[in-house]
């Protein structure tokens, strides 16, 4: 007669009632999605717009003017204008741009169009914002190839069609500028003014040099708006300044002031820090479903309330209950989190398959069931050349470090020292954190 192992049947039952939960969760989140995207958004009063347009917004521009114009546009059938401008400065998109451009995506579910400028001339100037210091300066062909990956992956969450997408370049008004017109728009703000803005304020505390021609990139990005004509402007709240200057620019030119809405940064997986490519705190919009499923599950809890207001569509009501730990179990919160935020990139399935990967892979301590295998010749290699093989690092210097912090096994052995000299085998697995493994097939 078998032993009976209590501990794993209790776990198994656990597991198994955990995703019965999550299925009801999530054919509620999709019965939820679906309703709006069959045209429910179009037949919302102007308050539930509102509603809905605020979610998760820091501030707005205001209230009373967005209430004015959305019921302008019920009136006379104009569709708003709604700016989103993005600076090329990087190719990759990762969650924490997605944030606004979620916010766009409900204003063309309200039947509005998004126009998104990419600032392939301002980024030119540099933006300093949330920098001690200036940018470096962009080639056109840089910023001609981010701007391409920029579009390709902001369609993940747009609607690209042209009735509700207009796609612009400021230097199609900006390269033309004569030195006139450029003096015409400086003379719309005052040094002071200009001065009022936060980064600049610690800059020159810090005996940092401001530089002239950063004064120009607000004025530039304000000049955008009325070039556009545009109606609402969204931004992260380091944007703050700038588009308040796009509300003085288009009076001063005679147009009617658009509406600012400003939205939160959102924090990056280390719980401290804004989400940032550089910081490696990041879960990029092109990470493969594994990937992407595997580092949401690796927030805090506490950060979970904030990445399901940002970065789904449930309503509020349902977040409560999910992040409180007397109706919903932590893990089981996450690993719906982690399955919606996935399927919006790629499809339910992929998802619920990175799901099962992560189960299998790290809570149960299974291999994946694919390992990309790499043959090499029996003969020694160190360890750190051995991982940049694999391809499992890009670095020496890289390896180095991820031995010395323990994330380098060799067949469930961990493995200190970089140098050691490993001779390949066949069937010899390598694992270098949480989510990266190889198999080692032997050339003869």
């Amino acid at each position: 007669m078998s032993n009976f192992n209590f501990a794993e049947s209790f776990y198994n039952v656990f597991v198994y009632a955990g995703f019965l939960a999550n299925l009801v969760i999530i054919q509620y989140n999709s019965a939820f999605c679906n309703a709006f995207n069959t045209g429910q958004y179009m037949t919302m009063t102007i308050t539930e717009q509102i509603g809905l347009l605020k979610r998760g917004t820091v501030e707005i521009f205001s209230e009373v003017e967005l209430s004015e114009k959305l019921t302008e546009s019920v009136k006379t059938g104009k569709k708003l204008r709604v700016k989103l401008g993005l600076d090329p400065t990087s190719p990759d998109i990762h969650l924490g741009h997605t944030v606004v451009l979620r916010k766009m995506r409900q204003f063309q579910d309200l039947g509005h169009k998004a126009v998104l400028i990419i600032g392939d001339y301002t980024a030119r100037i540099g933006d300093p914002t949330g920098q001690n210091s200036t940018r470096p300066i962009l080639s056109p062909e840089q910023i001609e190839k981010n701007a391409g990956t920029y579009f390709e992956q902001a369609g993940k969450i747009l609607d690209t069609s042209e009735e509700k997408l207009e796609v612009r370049h400021n230097s199609e008004w900006l390269e033309k500028l004569t030195l006139m017109e450029l003096i015409q728009i400086a003379a719309k703000k005052t040094v002071a003014q200009m001065l009022q803005r936060d980064t600049f304020k610690k800059r020159l505390q810090a005996n940092i040099d401001v530089y002239t021609h950063e004064f120009l990139y607000p004025l530039m990005q304000g000049y955008d708006s009325v070039m556009i004509q545009s109606d609402v402007e969204l931004g992260g709240t380091d944007q703050t300044f700038n588009n308040l200057i796009g509300r003085d620019i288009q009076k001063a030119y005679g147009q009617k002031q658009q509406i600012v809405i400003t939205m939160p940064i959102l924090v990056g997986l280390d719980g401290k820090e804004k989400m940032s490519k550089s910081k490696g705190n990041y879960i990029g919009v092109t990470d493969e479903p594994n990937d992407m499923f595997g580092k949401v599950m690796s927030i805090s809890d506490d950060m979970m309330e904030n990445y399901f207001t940002l970065l789904t569509d449930f309503p509020a009501e349902k977040i409560a209950e999910l992040v409180n730990p007397e109706k919903t179990h932590p893990k089981q919160a996450k690993v719906l989190l982690g399955r919606t935020i996935a399927a919006q990139f790629y499809n339910q399935e992929t998802a619920d398959a990175a799901a099962a990967h992560f189960e299998k892979v790290f809570a149960q301590k299974q291999l994946p069931d694919e390992i990309p295998e790499f043959e090499l010749p029996v003969q020694p290699v160190s360890v750190k050349q051995l991982l940049q093989t694999c391809k499992l690092v890009e670095t020496g210097g890289e390896a180095k470090r991820l031995c010395a912090a323990g994330g380098v096994s060799i067949d469930g052995s961990k493995i200190s020292d970089p140098n050691l000299q490993i001779t390949p085998a066949n069937g010899m697995t390598i694992q270098v954190g949480k989510r990266k493994f190889a198999k080692i097939k032997v050339s003869h």
